[in-house]
This record gives C-alpha cells, structure tokens and sequence, in this order.
C-alpha cells in the first residue's frame, strides 16, 4: 500500500509592527489621495496662510519685541501646516474610517491598536514634515532669514507638533459622530491656536496676564521652540518650559485615546 508523499506548506512569512504600520500607511496614503477636500485642506491651505500673517506683520511693531517678518512668519508656516495637513486631515481620517467600520476590521487582524492609529496618521505626518520643511527653505529665501541660531529647538518643536497633532486628532475623534461633523469639530482647536498660540500675534506683544495663559495652548510650545530655533534668544528655562508643556498635551491627549476612542460607530 502507497502512501503519497505530503508537501510541507511553508510557514507564512513573519511581520513587524514596522511593517504592519507601513502597508497601512500605504493604504491610507493611496486614500488620501483621492480625498479632494483633504488635499486641499493639507497641501493648499497651509501654503496660503502664511501670506495673512505677513500682511498682519506690517502693521505690528516687531522690532520692539525682538521680532521680525521672518520670525513671526517662518512658526506660523509651520503652525499652519501642523493644524490642517495633520491634525485637521487626521481628525476626518480617524472618524470616516470608525464609521466604514475600517477600524473594527483591522482590530481582528494583525494589527495591534496603538499600530492601528500610527499607521494611519503616517501619511498626514510625512506630509506635514515636508511641508515645515519646504516652508522653512521657502521662508528662509524668500524673507532672508540667517540659519537657524539653535536648530535643535527647532527640531524638537516640529516633532514634538507633529506627535501633539496626530494625538489631539485621536483624542477630538472621540467626540466627532459622524465624517460631516468632522469638518467642524477641529474649529475650536484650530480657532484658539490660530489667535493665540503666536502664529498672528506673538505673545510678545500681548499683555502678560493673557500671555500666561496662551502660553499653556497646545500649540504655543512648538510655536515657541520653532521661533527660538531661529532667534537663539530662548533661555534653557523657557524652552524647558516648553518642553514639558507640550509633553504634557501629548500625555493628556493619549490618556483620552485610551479612555474613550471608539473602534465602531457611534449610534
């Protein structure tokens, strides 16, 4: 009696977090593209508005605060690419995809949440990398403005944004029903940091009471290091202080992730 000879079937092949997360990315990048009203908001919009705060800088007396065209503009630039490439396009991301039920499908595979959620956000935060990069170079030529005197502070503030915006956009996910009501639902953040965070009116000029506190806004950290990068003038103590403000958003904004982000739908 013959007995046929049995093939092994090879063992499927071993992946990474690092992998998972990149074909998602890959994924949510291909979707992106497709999405017109993410484009603009994320490639359009943050090239535009720098054009505003340099008009409004005309009319302020920069010179007495230290400041000048460039340095008002250059962490604007980089304030406005952070809020619409990513945290406003990752905001409408995470809840399109919690309503197609994208999220709840990917949770029976492979993917492990926190991948889940960073996967997703790569693409809006390599786009709104290049684009602070690109801005900086534009900004730089265009308003003439000598190499950054402390590069590492402005380093640390675009990372330290880009981390804080994909972790603000889980966390106002939370609280967002529907994709249409996602278009609203980043205004408030958007409206705050815009006004008060140092992107049209630096802190400098404002009175010391309400400087105090726009100094706590998410966004004002980066805003600050960005600016200090450039100038030099920021002491150890303000940029210590502006580390840890915003390391203390991030820390909130993930603790309301794990709390309260939801996989499926909100009926």
């Amino acid at each position: 009696m013959s007995t046929l000879a049995t093939t092994p079937r090879p063992a499927p092949a071993a992946t990474t977090p690092l992998s998972r997360m990149t074909a998602l990315a890959r994924a949510e990048l291909t979707l992106l593209g497709r999405t017109r009203g993410a484009l603009v908001a994320a490639l359009f919009v943050p090239l535009v508005m720098p054009l505003s705060v340099r008009s409004a800088a005309e009319e302020m007396d920069l010179a007495g605060a230290g400041l000048n065209t460039g340095t008002l503009v250059l962490p604007a630039a980089v304030g406005f690419s952070l809020l619409f490439a990513v945290y406003s396009v990752l905001v409408g991301t995470y809840v399109v995809r919690r309503e197609e039920l994208v999220l709840k499908r990917l949770r029976t595979g492979e993917l492990r949440d926190v991948e889940i959620l960073a996967g997703s956000a790569l693409p809006a935060a390599l786009t709104g990398l290049v684009q602070c990069l690109l801005l900086a170079a534009g900004c730089t030529v265009l308003l003439d403005l000598p190499a950054p005197s402390a590069p590492h502070l402005a380093v640390a503030g675009l990372l330290l944004g880009l981390v804080m915006c994909a972790a603000l956009a889980a966390a106002t996910a939370t609280v967002t029903r529907t994709g249409e009501s996602a278009q609203a639902t980043p205004m408030p953040l958007l409206l705050v940091s815009m006004m008060g965070s140092g992107m049209f009116f630096p802190l400098e000029l404002m009175p010391d009471r309400l400087a105090s506190v726009c100094e706590l806004l998410p966004l004002t950290p980066v805003v600050t290091l960005v600016r200090g990068g450039w100038t030099g003038d920021l002491s150890a103590y303000e940029a210590l202080g502006a580390l840890a403000t915003a390391m203390a958003w991030i820390v909130i904004a993930v603790f309301a992730v794990r709390r309260w982000f939801r996989w499926e739908p909100r009926r």
